[in-house]
């Protein structure tokens, strides 16, 4: 009995990171369409918020930090499928994984690729327009919010890594006749 319920609470968690996953990736449409579409931020280049915080379009044809650059069709399609085969690789991840800690870190990183993607195969390039800047210093390439959410995710998945231990390392240890 106890097996079931356990599974039936990993059903749960999975169906929780497909739909931060599918929220992230919406959101991050969105707030695309809506620099492309009703801000004509292309055209414009940079919109001005706050002292430390620009709107600024940039047209990013690589991964990240513009590393694996796609000058040609085939790179750019290259790119399109080997991003694809890491999203379907940390979907498998998330099949695969029980804590439900590392399901939602994981359905960050995959909501975040899946939008990624999708400009890489639309445009050619992942649209990129946050900058985030004190003076001439800029902490950040300018990013996106699916940048943003990958970012997050990995962060957290490598803090629980290094600082949440496993439930079974712990039932191992208690289980070791010393």
């Amino acid at each position: 009995m106890t097996k079931v319920y356990n599974m039936d609470k990993i059903q749960k968690y999975r169906l929780q990171a497909i739909m931060l996953a599918s929220m992230i990736f919406f959101a991050d449409q969105m707030v695309k369409y809506a620099m492309i579409g009703p801000l004509q931020l292309k055209s414009r280049g940079v919109i001005h918020i706050i002292s430390f915080f620009d709107l600024r379009w940039a047209e990013n044809p690589g991964v990240s930090m513009g590393f694996l650059s796609a000058e040609t069709e085939v790179q750019r399609w290259a790119l399109v499928v080997l991003t694809a085969v890491i999203a379907i690789g940390v979907l498998v991840w998330i099949w695969r994984e029980t804590l439900r800690g590392d399901i939602l870190c994981l359905s960050l990183v995959l909501g975040g690729a899946m939008g990624n993607i999708v400009d890489r195969a639309r445009y050619g390039y992942v649209v990129d327009y946050a900058d985030l800047h004190f003076g001439n210093f800029r902490p950040f390439f300018i990013f996106n919010l699916a940048d943003a959410a990958i970012s997050i995710g990995v962060t957290l998945l490598l803090l629980r890594a290094i600082f949440i231990k496993d439930e079974s390392d712990n039932r191992e240890k208690n289980d070791d006749p010393k």
